[in-house]
């Protein structure tokens, strides 16, 4: 019995790192929209390099999208595409999953976020 093609295609770009993170965290955003520097202070462990790459990888699968607004300073803004919502719903019961089966020490997690 072979893989289905398409599933394995989905986890390619999901599997990689940041990548799953970066379309959450856009799909919980207003809009589905964030500018680069909100997604760097709420994402504090990914490197702006790697940020900049993963939103570029994102963009030619077609699921993120650039938008830049010429002016002083330049502004930057990323809005998940209608193809990135759609994987976004998707995602949805796998984090009500997680959150069911996964334990976690979130006293941690809060301490390093200064919360």
């Amino acid at each position: 019995m072979k893989v289905c093609p398409y599933l394995e295609s989905c986890f390619e770009i999901l599997g990689r790192r940041w990548n799953g993170l970066i379309i959450h965290y856009l799909s919980i955003c207003p809009g589905f929209t964030a500018h680069f520097s909100d997604m760097k202070r709420d994402l504090p462990d990914i490197t702006p390099r790697s940020l900049s790459l993963k939103l570029t990888e994102l963009a030619e699968h077609g699921l993120v999208e650039k938008k830049v607004t010429e002016g002083t300073p330049v502004i930057i803004s990323y809005h998940l595409s209608e193809k990135g919502q759609q994987l976004a719903i998707a995602l949805q019961p796998v984090h009500a999953w997680a959150q069911k089966h996964i334990e976690l020490d979130l006293s941690d997690h809060t301490k390093e976020k200064g919360n």
